[in-house]
């Protein structure tokens, strides 16, 4: 009774036992971390972006707290994502990013990371020099984030 339960829980979710083994939740936890620190590099470019967010719903939810409390997943949450991003492309004239910590759960990915920035505000054209940790919550859904949502010191 409880594998026909399992079983029936897994498809409700668009699992199989096969499909849901074959995600490598540590690499792709990896792969996200090392397209994220692509994406801040002095050098970064618009493929750089486009390879990031191939890693994402295109729904995704983003939330980043203090700044951006709101994790709603809408329609244009990739696109969105996309304008904030190429909007800071090449803001940062050195960029370093260490990871730190990972934990793997169901359906979640935590990372935790340093990060070490100086740069340019694109706006302000202030000289910015940033120094912090962030952790960093995926929701993982079909092999794809779904939700993130980063907490910074």
């Amino acid at each position: 009774m409880k594998v026909i339960l399992s079983i029936l829980l897994w498809a409700a979710l668009g699992l199989t036992p096969s499909n849901a083994a074959e995600f490598n939740a540590k690499a792709f936890a990896n792969n996200y971390f090392n397209a994220w620190i692509a994406t801040q590099s002095p050098s970064a470019t618009k493929q750089d972006i486009e390879n990031y967010l191939s890693l994402l719903t295109d729904d995704v939810g983003h939330q980043h707290l203090p700044y951006d409390p709101d994790d709603a997943r809408t329609a244009d949450g990739k696109s969105s994502m996309r304008e904030g991003m190429n909007h800071y492309l090449g803001v940062h004239t050195k960029y370093k990013g260490t990871l730190v910590g990972l934990t793997l759960g169901y359906g979640v990915i935590v990372l935790q990371y340093d990060t070490e920035a100086t740069g340019v505000h694109p706006q302000s054209k202030e000289l910015i020099s940033l120094n912090y940790r962030t952790t960093e919550v995926l929701e993982i859904e079909k092999g794809k984030v779904s939700v993130i949502r980063k907490y910074s010191e």
